[in-house]
């Protein structure tokens, strides 16, 4: 139960960070609002990469094996433009942004799974 709870905040913690990096450093990224709008819209990508994100892997997993892995990349674009659509105040505007936006995702979510500490089982 640890790990998934651990888990679970890792993936929100990566929404938030790479989605604030996005919107600093990718052109065509905005967010109009408050900040607090930031940590909900990484807190709703975390909880979708952690609940809907398995399934989809699951229900694509033909497509998935003919691509070697790279369809994962097409499902982390779609979780992030669904992201987009549910909030208004984030703004995406294109194919292109959105591509750097789960670049900037996936390489925060690899550096903080790998700087995070490990529980282990007693």
């Amino acid at each position: 139960m640890l790990n998934g709870v651990r888990s679970l905040f890792l993936q929100i913690t990566s929404g938030v960070l790479g989605l604030w990096l996005a919107i600093r450093f990718v052109s065509g990224v905005k967010l109009e609002g408050e900040i607090q709008i930031l940590f909900f819209a990484g807190f709703i990508l975390g909880l979708l990469n952690f609940f809907l994100k398995p399934v989809l892997k699951l229900i694509t997993l033909p497509l998935w094996l003919l691509t070697f892995g790279i369809f994962s990349f097409i499902i982390n674009m779609g979780i992030i433009w669904l992201v987009d659509i549910i909030f208004p105040e984030l703004i995406i505007e294109g194919v292109v942004p959105l591509f750097w936006t789960t670049l900037w995702i996936l390489g925060i979510s690899i550096l903080v799974s790998i700087f995070s500490p490990k529980f282990q089982k007693m």
